[in-house]
């Protein structure tokens, strides 16, 4: 049950929407409203995002990644230039969601590495409550720097990863 970290090509993108849904669903399902989690077009809208990330110039600074485990998709990555207007970091984490069957698997580290220089300050935005994901970043050097936000209903904390030094 190897987990191997790819780049996404065109032809993955209804399982890279389905597992972003999923993921949502499973990660959000208390702290965001029902009828987002379980819109009908949820999947459609999704897929219509991977299609444009994938094939629009206006993307090129983005990195993606996926994680399949047995063949299956199983976790998602994606990082780019930071979006926050107060951001002194060189990147940001826009997404990174692993399947709950996948937990544990190493899949989100080796997600986290494949989209992410380590050398690169970073910031990123996770739930809040959410303490398995706050916990697995603090695990990979980010911290939390005071700052939150609510997002779609969602209260988030904003965690950054400094430039480790020489």
């Amino acid at each position: 049950m190897t987990v191997v970290v790819r780049v996404p090509v065109l032809a993955d993108v209804p399982e890279l929407a389905r597992v972003h849904v999923l993921s949502w669903r499973e990660t959000y399902r208390g702290l965001m409203r029902d009828e987002v989690l379980d819109d009908p077009g949820f999947v459609e809208r999704r897929e219509h995002f991977w299609t444009r990330l994938l094939t629009e110039d206006r993307f090129r600074d983005s990195s993606s990644a996926l994680a399949e485990r047995d063949g299956e998709v199983v976790g998602l990555a994606l990082a780019g230039p930071p979006l926050d207007d107060d951001a002194a970091w060189d990147r940001q984490l826009y997404a990174l969601y692993v399947r709950a069957a996948a937990h544990g698997s190493g899949a989100g580290a080796a997600l986290l590495d494949a989209v992410l220089d380590p050398a690169a300050s970073v910031a990123l935005w996770v739930a809040d409550p959410n303490p398995r994901a706050q916990a697995f970043y603090r695990r990979q050097g980010f911290v939390p720097d005071g700052t939150s936000q609510v997002d779609d209903g969602v209260p988030e904390i904003r965690m950054v990863r400094q430039t480790p030094t020489p």
